[in-house]
């Protein structure tokens, strides 16, 4: 799964949600993607797998200066963040299981 995003740091507030204890996987969707209703299932699936790990989807339209902000241009994007809610991978489209259960490794230490 992508990239990192260095020095980039999210907060509880500014999500609408608690950070999981352990990482978060951030996911921007919009109303009509499909393929944002098949990453909702699959970092749902991961959520419940890993302890500490929390799911948070965010409608991007909801959310338009956090997602000017990350430079989010498409749907889903994902963002892995870790206990700090610091941003350490970063992806496009809807991502398989395995990918983000690997990508969790660099938030997870």
């Amino acid at each position: 799964m992508g990239d990192t995003l260095p020095h980039e740091e999210l907060r509880a507030d500014e999500l609408g949600a608690e950070l999981g204890a352990k990482a978060t996987l951030l996911q921007f969707s919009s109303a009509f993607c499909a393929p944002c209703r098949a990453t909702r299932r699959v970092l749902g699936e991961v959520a419940e797998m890993v302890d500490g790990v929390a799911h948070v989807e965010l409608d991007a339209e909801a959310h338009l200066e956090l997602v000017r902000r990350l430079n989010v241009v498409r749907t889903p994007t994902v963002l892995v963040l870790d206990e700090a809610g610091r941003i350490v991978r970063r992806a496009a489209g809807a991502p398989r299981k395995a990918d983000v259960i690997a990508a969790l490794g660099a938030a997870i230490r």
